[in-house]
Parts: C-alpha cells; sequence; structure tokens
C-alpha cells in the first residue's frame, strides 16, 4: 500500500487516452501509466465520441497521429508527446490540436507520470496544511493537534492527522486507536517518488472519522526526507485539511513535513521560562516557514496576558486557549481531545477553522465516502 498504484476510492476518474499508432512509443507510454496506477484506454488512429476525446481527464498524443486530429473539437488536457528535440515543426502540430503542452521522452518521462497520476486521482485543491508545535515539552501541541483534526473530521471536511515527532508516543494512543488495523510509518519508510494520495489513506487506521499517520511501538525514531516528501505531498493532494504534530527539534524528515505547512501554530504556556524556550523553538522553525503564529496555553496564575506572550515572542497570536476542567478524564474515558463541542478546546478549534478554511473546503467534493469524512 506504500507504493504509487492508487486504491479505488472512489476519488478515481478513469485513466488518460492515448492516442498513437506508434508501437514502441505506446508501449512506454503504457509503461509510464503503469507507473502512475492508472488504466489507460487506447486509441488507434482517428478518435471518436466513443473512444473518451472529450471526456478523459488527460489525453496523451504521439506525434505520428497529431495532423489527422486537426479539426477535432478543442479541449483541455492534452499533451502531444514526440522523441525528437529538435523538430522544430512539433509545435505547429501542437498548436493544431490545441495541445496544453510538448513533451519528449525520456527527458519528459517524470513530469508526464506525475501528470497521469493527477488526472487518475481527479486531484482538485491541495489540502489546508495546519502544524502545531510546542514551545516547550508538554504545552499541549499533541493534544491541540488531535483537537483540530477531530473538530475538523466532525465538521464534514476530509481529514488527516500526521505524526511527524516519533518521540511523542504515537497519536493512535492519543486516539484510543493503538490496536486499530492499518499501518504506520516504518512501513513508509523507503517510499520514494511518489505516493498515491488514495492508497495512503486506504492503508490507513481510521479514528473518529479522520485517518491516521501514526508511529508503532517499535525502535524506529526517524523518517528518511524522501518518504517524508512523498507521504505529505500524497497527503496534501487528497484535499480537505492535515494537521501535522512535529517535534520541537527538527531533523530532517520534520524540515520536509514543515516545508509543506501552511500555517503553524507554537503552543506556548502562560510562563516566562516556556517564553524563553518558545523563541529558540520558533526561530528554527521560522528558518522554513513564514506563518508561524501563537497559541497561548491561559494560566490566570502567571501574571502574562497573550497578548504579551505574543509580543515577547515576535509571532501573531491565533488565540488564547483556556484549560479545560476535566480534559485529562475524558482522555483516560477514552474521548478524543476536541470531543466537547462546548469546552474550550473544542471552542478554540472550532473558531479556528472557521477563520482557516475557505468555504469550499466544506462542500461534498472535500467529504468522504457516503458523506462521512475519511
Amino acid at each position: 500500500m506504500a507504493s504509487d498504484q492508487s486504491a479505488d476510492t472512489g476519488d478515481q476518474r478513469g485513466g488518460p487516452l492515448i492516442v498513437t499508432e506508434d508501437e514502441t512509443l505506446l508501449d512506454d507510454l503504457l509503461r509510464l501509466c503503469a507507473a502512475a496506477g492508472a488504466l489507460p484506454e487506447v486509441a488507434h488512429g482517428t478518435p471518436g465520441p466513443h473512444t473518451g476525446w472529450e471526456t478523459a481527464p488527460l489525453v496523451i498524443v504521439g506525434d505520428d497521429c497529431a495532423p489527422r486530429l486537426r479539426g477535432l473539437r478543442r479541449r483541455e488536457g492534452v499533451v502531444l508527446v514526440g522523441r525528437d528535440p529538435d523538430d522544430a515543426s512539433v509545435w505547429q502540430r501542437a498548436v493544431g490540436i490545441g495541445a496544453d503542452r510538448v513533451l519528449v521522452l525520456p527527458d519528459g518521462e517524470s513530469w508526464l507520470v506525475d501528470r497521469i497520476a493527477d488526472a487518475a486521482e481527479g486531484v482538485g485543491p491541495p489540502a489546508v496544511t495546519v502544524g502545531v508545535i510546542g514551545g516547550r515539552g508538554g504545552a499541549g501541541a499533541s493534544t491541540l493537534a488531535c483537537a483540530l483534526a477531530v473538530t475538523a473530521a466532525r465538521t464534514g471536511h476530509r481529514t488527516m492527522l500526521v505524526d511527524a515527532d516519533p518521540l511523542g508516543g504515537g497519536l493512535d494512543v492519543a486516539l484510543g486507536g493503538e490496536r486499530e488495523k492499518g499501518l504506520r510509518w516504518p512501513a513508509f519508510a523507503e517510499s520514494r517518488g511518489r505516493v498515491g494520495s488514495g492508497a495512503l489513506a486506504e492503508s490507513l487506521p481510521r479514528l473518529h472519522a479522520l485517518r491516521v499517520l501514526s508511529w508503532d511501538r517499535g525502535d524506529s525514531v526517524t523518517v528518511p526526507p524522501p518518504a517524508m516528501r512523498a507521504v505529505m505531498a500524497a497527503a496534501r493532494r487528497r484535499g480537505g485539511v492535515v494537521v501535522v504534530d512535529l517535534p520541537r527539534r527538527l531533523d530532517e524528515g520534520a524540515v520536509e513535513a514543515l516545508s509543506q505547512v501552511d500555517v503553524g501554530l507554537l503552543v506556548v504556556p502562560a510562563e516566562l521560562r516556556a517564553v524563553a524556550a518558545a523563541r529558540r523553538v520558533a526561530a528554527g522553525v521560522q528558518m522554513v516557514l513564514r506563518d508561524l503564529r501563537t497559541v497561548v496555553r491561559a494560566d490566570p496564575a502567571a501574571g502574562m496576558t497573550d497578548e504579551e506572550i505574543a509580543r515577547l515572542l515576535g509571532l501573531p497570536l491565533a488565540g488564547e486557549l483556556p484549560w479545560e476542567p476535566g480534559l485529562l478524564e475524558e482522555l483516560a474515558r477514552g474521548a478524543p481531545p476536541g470531543a466537547s463541542v462546548r469546552g474550550p478546546l473544542g471552542r478554540f478549534c472550532t473558531a479556528f477553522w472557521e477563520r482557516a478554511l475557505p468555504q469550499e473546503h466544506g462542500t461534498a467534493a472535500h467529504r468522504g465516502e457516503g458523506g462521512a469524512s475519511t
């Protein structure tokens, strides 16, 4: 499931239409479709309406067939593929069929594999991706990350929670799903290139209406940067919401995850030592992520306001998070963080997503199977 092959998750739109009579070129294009996890339709000669010219998500035209396609109804998503980089007339043939791009093999193979996979998966807007990181140990960053994901899923958004902190004990444990079947990080450690977004989601445990990529109970504590890059890219391509729980000390894998985050939340308890520690954490994060905001864990006894803490850190204030009475008891009973809609944690997360998510992210296009988020 960690390979580039796509699973049938209901999001598939079918493979591309290939138009060529060049058998060698056809063999290469079929190989690239297989690498992208797509099943193509092949039209020899001039395609008609029954061949999918107007309905296929992508049309790949061999240069040998370009002249006979002049006059067909123009459409988006046409790629003209040739083999001679010195043939200047290929651009005229591309204009004649309304091609969006001219590609020369084998140089363009990597791009074409990604384009075929995008077309087959029906890729839309990337997921809104939020990273959560503690200003010091015990700040409550993992709790907030879980609560943000639970809240997004509860309100109908396709949601994935990614545990990028190998020393955090596993977010599946925090959500009461350590025995739930599904893959954990070690299964993706050798991932390279492109990971199918549908296959990734289907392989993960489904907890509280969201997909969770966590750690197992083994000794592995690192994710190679290429694996983190491939997995995070697949998570974002599926759309909806991705929440990432980040470690305070950023290794190469965590930096890869951070580089794909849209907005970061630095959780800081309202105490002077926590602010001092958080400044060091923020300095490292801001080398990768520009949009970093602070969430202040309120403590009336500390004598520091949330505005003062934000000013000392030099960060925008994302909000104040009051202590929630009975939270530990609720977690011990198996309720996930953020389960209480009326609690301080639930209210904070609801308000955050109302500001962070564009309206279209709540539409059916971003929902999971049968309207339930995945």
